[in-house]
C-alpha cells in the first residue's frame, strides 16, 4: 500500500520503517527540516536496536523516503498515520494541537479519498473530534475521510521487535473497508510470514498477535490504561522493597514468588528508581486528568505517581546515610538513559539525581554509552567519560541508575582498585549484594535486606591522601 506517516519522533521512525519493512511504500514528513535532513541521509537521530540498518535498506530499496513537504506527503498515501506528539500541558492534560493543526494539513491537501489513523496517544473521545476537524476543514472535490484508531505499545529499546511481533494489534474502525485496509496492512505481522531483522528470518515459531477490533472510545482508552497499570505495578513492587528493608526480607525473592502467580506476573515487578521516560509519566497524568473530567476517584493512580516521585528522594538519603557529608565528595554515575537500550534522558530519574547532587555540592561524573551527549548539553558542568572505569577512578562512590547489561559484566575487582572508597549505591538492584560485599564493596540497593546482608562483612575502606601524605 502506499502509506503516509506524519511526524518522524519515536513512534513515527520506527512505524514508518517498520511498515516498509512488511513491503509497503511509506512516506513520512515532520515539521523539522533538520530531521528530515538527516533521515534523507539515512542518520537516525535516535538510539533503538535495529533500527538504523532497517531504515538504511529500505531507503536503497526505495520503499521509504523522507520529504518537509507535508502537503506532498499527505497527497501520497491511501492510509495516513499520525504520529505527531501529545505532551502534557501544565494541567497534566494532553496537548493536542498538534493533532488539531494535522487534521487541518489532511483536510486541505487531500484531493482523493484517505484513511486516517490514530497511532498518537490521545486521550478518549479524540478520534471523535479528528473526524470532524476533518470535515469542518474539507473543500476539496474527492476528498471523502474514515478515521480509524491503532494505539502503539512500542517499548524503548525493543520497539522494533514490539513492532513486528507484538502481542496485541488493537484496531478501531467504523466500516468495513477500514478493518479490511488495515488488516491487510498488517498481514504480514498476522500471519508472520516475513523476513524479520531482529531474529535474522521467519519467525514460525512466535504466536501470532491476538487482532483486536473495538470502538473508537475503547481503543484510546487501552493504552493509557494499559501503561497506568504499569505504573501501579511498579509502584507496589518499591513498596514492597521499602518494607522489605524494614523486615530485612529480600525484595527479589518476594517478587520472584509473586510473578510465578500466572495472575500478577513477572514483568514490571523490578524495585528501584521508578519509573521514567516520556511515555508513562505523561499518560498517567493524562488519565488522571481524563477520570476527573468524567466525575471518577483516581486516587489510587494518584498514589502510584506520588510513590514513584518519592524513589528520588529514597535514593538520595541512601548516599547521604553512606556519605555523611556530600559536599565535596567525587561519585560517579553509570547510567543516564532512562532505561537500558535507549539514549532517551526524558524524565529521566538520573537528571534529578545529578541535578540534587550538584546542589549539594558534590563533583559529578558519568558515563553512559548512549546519552552522554544528550545530558551533557543539560549538565555542561559534570564530566562525561568514554568508559565506566574512568569514571570510577579516585570516586568517593559509584551510582548505577541505568539497568544496563554492560554494567552488570564490569571488572568489579578493577573498579574496587580504582575507587578512592569503594561504595556502590545501586538503583536498579542490578547487581548482587553477596557478590559485591564478598569483593570489600559497601553495596546499598533496594529492598534486599542490606543491613542484614552487611552485617556478615567487614567492607574493605581504602584511604585518600593529599599531596602532602596526609590521610584526606
Amino acid at each position: 500500500m502506499q502509506i503516509s506517516v506524519i511526524g518522524c519522533g519515536y513512534v513515527g521512525l520506527v512505524t514508518g520503517t517498520c511498515l516498509a519493512e512488511l513491503g509497503h511504500h511509506v512516506v513520512c514528513t515532520d515539521n523539522d527540516p533538520e530531521r528530515i535532513a538527516s533521515l534523507k541521509a539515512s542518520v537516525v537521530p535516535i538510539y533503538e536496536p535495529y533500527l538504523d540498518a532497517m531504515l538504511g535498506a529500505n531507503c536503497q530499496a526505495k520503499r521509504l523516503s523522507f520529504t518537509s513537504d507535508a502537503g506532498e506527503a499527505v497527497r501520497a498515501g491511501e492510509v495516513i498515520f499520525i504520529c505527531v506528539g501529545t505532551p502534557p500541558l501544565e494541567t497534566g492534560d494532553a496537548d493536542l494541537s498538534a493533532i488539531d493543526n494535522v487534521a487541518r494539513l489532511i483536510a486541505t491537501e487531500s484531493v482523493t479519498p484517505k484513511l486516517v489513523v490514530e497511532k498518537s496517544t490521545v486521550p478518549a473521545q479524540t478520534g471523535q473530534q479528528l473526524k470532524r476537524a476533518l470535515g469542518v476543514y474539507s473543500g476539496k472535490a474527492g476528498a471523502e475521510f474514515r478515521v480509524a484508531s491503532n494505539p502503539e505499545f512500542l517499548r524503548e529499546g525493543t520497539a522494533v521487535e514490539d513492532f513486528l511481533h507484538p502481542d496485541r494489534i488493537v484496531l478501531r474502525v467504523e466500516d468495513d473497508a477500514s478493518e479490511k485496509q488495515l488488516r491487510e496492512i498488517y498481514r504480514p505481522v498476522l500471519e508472520g510470514r516475513f523476513r524479520c531483522p531482529v531474529h535474522m528470518g521467519a519467525c514460525p515459531s512466535m504466536q501470532p498477535p491476538k487482532l483486536v477490533v473495538t470502538t473508537i472510545n475503547s481503543a484510546e482508552l487501552i493504552k493509557h490504561a494499559s501503561n497506568s497499570f504499569l505504573a501501579v505495578k511498579i509502584s507496589y513492587a518499591n513498596m514492597i522493597a521499602d518494607l522489605c528493608e524494614k523486615v530485612s526480607a529480600d525484595i527479589n525473592e518476594v517478587t520472584r514468588a509473586m510473578g510465578l502467580d500466572p495472575r500478577i506476573g513477572p514483568r514490571f515487578l523490578e524495585a528501584g528508581l521508578g519509573f521514567g521516560g516520556f511515555c508513562l509519566p505523561k499518560d498517567v497524568q493524562a488519565f488522571i486528568r481524563l477520570a476527573e473530567r468524567a466525575g471518577v476517584d483516581f486516587s489510587m493512580l494518584k498514589e502510584a505517581e506520588r510513590v514513584n516521585k518519592r524513589r528520588i528522594d529514597v535514593f538520595l538519603e541512601k548516599i547521604r546515610r553512606a556519605l555523611w557529608v556530600v559536599k565535596d565528595k567525587q561519585v560517579g554515575v553509570l547510567g543516564l538513559a532512562f532505561k537500558a537500550n535507549t539514549d532517551d534522558i526524558r524524565f529521566a530519574p538520573s537528571l534529578e539525581v545529578i541535578r540534587r547532587l550538584l546542589a549539594e555540592g558534590a563533583q559529578v561524573r558519568a558515563y553512559d554509552q548512549e546519552a552522554m551527549d544528550k545530558t551533557s548539553v543539560i549538565f555542561p558542568q559534570i564530566q562525561c567519560c568514554r568508559e565506566p572505569y574512568e569514571v570510577a577512578r579516585d570516586v568517593d562512590a559509584l551510582l548505577i541508575l541505568t539497568e544496563w547489561e554492560e554494567f552488570r559484566q564490569l571488572d568489579w575487582e578493577r573498579i574496587h582498585g580504582l575507587m578512592a572508597r569503594p561504595l556502590v549505591v545501586d538503583g536498579r538492584n542490578l547487581l548482587e549484594p553477596k557478590a559485591m560485599m564478598e569483593r570489600g564493596f559497601e553495596y546499598y540497593g533496594f529492598g534486599q535486606g542490606e543491613e542484614a546482608v552487611a552485617a556478615e562483612f567487614v567492607p574493605t575502606l581504602v584511604p585518600r591522601f593529599s599531596a602532602e601524605g596526609a590521610s584526606a
